[in-house]
C-alpha cells in the first residue's frame, strides 16, 4: 500500500522481496521503493504478503520499523467505516516526525559519544593523591565520573565544567574512552500528556445519550441526527430526533 492521498492509489501493489530482507518484512513494515514515473523513492506499507504474482514487480528497496498486523486490521476497518484510504489511517497510528515526505527531515536515531573511565577508581584516586594529575578541571572531570558510570560528552562538559581539550588529554592519557552510540530519540519523551478525562454533559446532552444508549442496549440500530453546537451555553438546545 503506497502512503499516499490519491484515491486511485488506494490499492494494493506488489512488490518482491529480495533475499536480504526476508525474515525482516512482515506484515505492518514500513518500506521504500520505486513507483511508477517518480524520481524520488516513495514509502508504502506491507499489507499481505504471499507466494507468487502475475504481475511483473519491482524489488523492496528498504525495510524500516513500521506497526504490527493488528493495527494495519484496524487501517483497514477505519478506511471501510470511514471512506478514506488506508495509508492515511495507517499515518494516524505513526510517532510524530516519522511521517514526513522527505525522508532527511524524518526524526531519527542520533549518534552521541559516551565517556567511560578506563582505570580503576583507586588508581584514580592514588594518581590525585600524588599529584600525578594536577588540573583541576582534570580531576573534577574524573571524579564525576567516578560517581556515574556513563555519561554523556556533552553532559560532562556542561555539570563537571569540562572542555573538550580536557576530556582529549584524559583520553589520551588512558584515563577515559570514547564511545559513539546510537540513540533512540524519542519525541514524546519531555511531553507530559495528561490522561483524559470524561466531559460532563449538560442535561440535554445527558438526555440525548440515555436515548442513543438505550436503543443500542435494545439492539434497536438506527441513525441519530443531533442538533447542536460544540460549546454549548444555557441557552443553547441539544436535541436528539
Amino acid at each position: 500500500m503506497i502512503s499516499s492521498n490519491a484515491k486511485d492509489l488506494n490499492r494494493i501493489f506488489d512488490y518482491n522481496v529480495p533475499a536480504k530482507f526476508v525474515g525482516t518484512v512482515h506484515i505492518g513494515s514500513k518500506v521504500l521503493v520505486s513507483f511508477g514515473t517518480m524520481k524520488k523513492v516513495q514509502e508504502g506499507f506491507v499489507i499481505g504478503i504471499k507466494e507468487e504474482t502475475e504481475y511483473k514487480v519491482k524489488d523492496i528497496l528498504n525495510v524500516e520499523e513500521g506497526l504490527d498486523e493488528e493495527k494495519i486490521t484496524l487501517a483497514k476497518l477505519m478506511a471501510h467505516k470511514y471512506f478514506c484510504n488506508v495509508s492515511d489511517c495507517i499515518k494516524l497510528m505513526l510517532p510524530p516526525g516519522t511521517t514526513a515526505k522527505n525522508i532527511e527531515n524524518r526524526i531519527k536515531d542520533k549518534s552521541m559519544k559516551f565517556v567511560y573511565l578506563t582505570k580503576d577508581t583507586d588508581e584514580i584516586q592514588e594518581d590525585i593523591e600524588n599529584k600525578v594529575l594536577k588540573s583541576d578541571k582534570q580531576i573534577r572531570t574524573l571524579n564525576f565520573l567516578m560517581q556515574n558510570d556513563e555519561v554523556l560528552m556533552s553532559e560532562l562538559i556542561t555539570f563537571a565544567d569540562s572542555s573538550n581539550a580536557v576530556i582529549k588529554t584524559l583520553q589520551k592519557n588512558g584515563y577515559i574512552e570514547i564511545i559513539e552510540k546510537e540513540v533512540n530519540r524519542n519525541p514524546f519523551k519531555n511531553k507530559n500528556i495528561a490522561p483524559t478525562k470524561n466531559l460532563n454533559l449538560t442535561k440535554e446532552q445527558q438526555k440525548a445519550m440515555n436515548r442513543i444508549e438505550g436503543m443500542i442496549i435494545d439492539k434497536e440500530f438506527k441513525e441519530f441526527l443531533i442538533h447542536g453546537v460544540t460549546r454549548l451555553t444555557e441557552k443553547q438546545k441539544y436535541t436528539c430526533n
